[in-house]
């Protein structure tokens, strides 16, 4: 128990079982939002959406290595816990947990979650090694809280899915809430990693938001699907220092577009200024492309 926080938080997983295992006997439903921490009112508007649907709410903060790539920002990834603690309190959560790397990933682990379906491409093609991350310490967490719900931002859309996918096919009996990107008043998403940002890039990043905006715009309004990403991707690298990809999906299942008739879909893009990587997305309606 890290007493000294103003929060009923837990690292011992024991400890953490026994609090669920009492609030299930009392016939709660529990809430469960995963986070790395350095939490923003983003986080918190989870933490309200798992209040709406749940009598208890754990979070939990857990800056996971398996995710990050050598020469990534695992090392600089900002860490806060007393003050994420604080927002957690404010926001009404009920337990943070809180575990230690070496309890998540003891000497001699040696498993991960293979993934395909949603995780292939898109983000995959770029940090080849994060989905396993996230999909294997969510799993793990999973069994840990054994929550009835576990809620997600759609600005990590294609994240989403994947547990969505991964929690079907392991039979996991959670259900999992996407909940809507929090923005600045510019558009831009709110993230961890906009901390990075200097001021003058702080200015150009909300352009990613303005570049998808347009593109959704045009393909809703019967524009060439070929075009308007033409026009999009052209834009982006005119704007950021590189552009990781600009694509449409179908919402669904991620998977590219190429039957004709109308059908929800998602603008999705990922693109890098200085030393921040940016990821946003927007649903795109009534596309009608091949």
């Amino acid at each position: 128990m890290l007493t000294h926080l103003p929060l009923s938080a837990l690292s011992d997983t024991q400890a953490l079982r026994a609090h669920i295992a009492q609030w299930k006997s009392e016939g709660l439903r529990v809430g469960f939002v995963p986070t790395m921490g350095a939490l923003h009112a983003g986080h918190i508007s989870l933490i309200e959406t798992a209040l709406r649907h749940a009598d208890r709410v754990v979070a939990s903060i857990f800056v996971n290595p398996t995710q990050f790539a050598p020469g990534e920002d695992f090392d600089s990834y900002p860490r806060t816990l007393e003050a994420d603690a604080q927002k957690l309190v404010e926001a009404g959560c009920h337990l943070l947990y809180a575990p230690l790397a070496s309890d998540m990933y003891p000497q001699g682990f040696a498993t991960t979650v293979s993934l395909d379906g949603p995780a292939l491409e898109l983000e995959t093609e770029f940090r080849p090694h994060f989905f396993a991350g996230v999909a294997t310490v969510v799993s793990k967490l999973f069994q840990r809280v054994r929550p009835d719900v576990a809620v997600f931002g759609q600005k990590d859309f294609q994240q989403l899915r994947v547990i969505e996918r991964m929690t079907l096919d392991l039979d996991l009996d959670i259900e999992i809430m996407g909940a809507p990107t929090l923005r600045e008043d510019d558009g831009l998403a709110l993230s961890s990693r906009n901390a990075y940002l200097s001021a003058q890039e702080r200015q150009t990043a909300a352009q990613l938001y303005a570049i998808l905006n347009e593109l959704k715009d045009r393909l809703e309004a019967g524009k060439p699907l070929s075009e308007c990403l033409f026009q999009a991707r052209e834009k982006a690298q005119s704007v950021f220092d590189s552009v990781d990809y600009i694509a449409v999906r179908d919402e669904a299942t991620l998977s590219a577009i190429e039957a004709h008739g109308a059908r929800p879909a998602r603008a999705l893009g990922a693109v890098k200024l200085g030393r921040t990587r940016l990821i946003d997305n927007l649903p795109v309606h009534g596309l009608n492309q091949g």
